[in-house]
């Protein structure tokens, strides 16, 4: 697997570990360029064969993990579109975004997300893909969809409920909320709750100790353990078109594009 070095994203391999960096300003915004270079890496990744044993997701901005999708591109992209057209653009984002999203969440190795700081909205569902989620305590996660009148769209919910259960997804989901790191850990969402600046260091050890063992075992437990709800993720993308179809929703996201706050995601 090739060295990449992109403008949102880039990643390497070093004795079969690969470490994907998001690196776009201000909060590693999900939109055309990053999934165009998202789904370059899931490409390579699924051709790398034998190649790769375990892979990290971290990010180099002091910002945070990922603020989720550039809900502003997504915005002014459907702007001039009737209906219809608005819908098939929606659709056939979220449809490239959930082919990467399920490509890093059934690959057969061993995923971890070293979080910090914000991990909203796609940036959580990102995070959700992956096998264990080793966070510093600056990290905090939050689905603050349902403040522009949405649900998450890259699979979150469905990921999240499989991995713990319905309590916290309902909390999560309909308050809007932020949970911190010592929280997320209790719940079982995060495996490790590291020192600031740590999770990078912690995750590579982890890796490390993933590719000690035989890699068709680890592979046949985490098909075992962690099961792809793709008829609940089909149907989630159905329900976000749908909602993006209504006016009041029209109307949440052109506040949201016209906010001039740094980071109008913040809970």
């Amino acid at each position: 697997m090739d060295p990449f070095n992109g403008n949102s994203l880039s990643w390497s391999l070093t004795e079969g570990i690969v470490e994907l960096a998001l690196h776009r300003d201000p909060c590693n915004e999900i939109g055309s360029l990053t999934l165009a270079e998202l789904e370059r890496f899931a490409d390579d990744l699924e051709k790398s064969g034998q190649q790769v044993r375990a892979l990290i997701i971290y990010s180099r901005l002091t910002s945070g993990f990922c603020a989720g999708a550039d809900l502003r591109e997504l915005f002014q992209g459907i702007q001039p579109l009737e209906a219809e057209e608005r819908s098939a653009r929606v659709r056939d984002f979220l449809l490239r975004v959930h082919r990467v999203f399920n490509a890093i969440d059934s690959a057969p190795l061993t995923t971890i997300a070293a979080v910090h700081g914000v991990v909203f909205g796609g940036g959580f569902e990102l995070a959700l893909t992956c096998d264990m989620i080793v966070a510093d305590r600056t990290a905090r996660f939050c689905f603050p969809e349902l403040r522009l009148g949405l649900i998450p769209g890259f699979g979150g919910i469905p990921r999240m409920k499989r991995d713990i259960g319905n309590g916290l997804v309902r909390d999560l989901l309909l308050t809007g909320r932020s949970i911190n790191a010592n929280k997320a850990a209790a719940v079982g969402l995060v495996s490790q709750v590291v020192a600031p600046g740590e999770a990078v260091r912690v995750a590579r050890s982890v890796a490390l100790q993933t590719t000690k063992f035989d890699r068709q075992t680890a592979q046949v437990a985490k098909e075992f353990i962690k099961p792809i709800p793709y008829a609940e993720l089909q149907e989630e993308i159905r329900l976000f078109c749908e909602l993006m179809g209504r006016p009041a929703v029209e109307e949440a996201l052109r506040k949201f594009v016209e906010s001039t706050d740094a980071q109008p995601y913040l809970p």
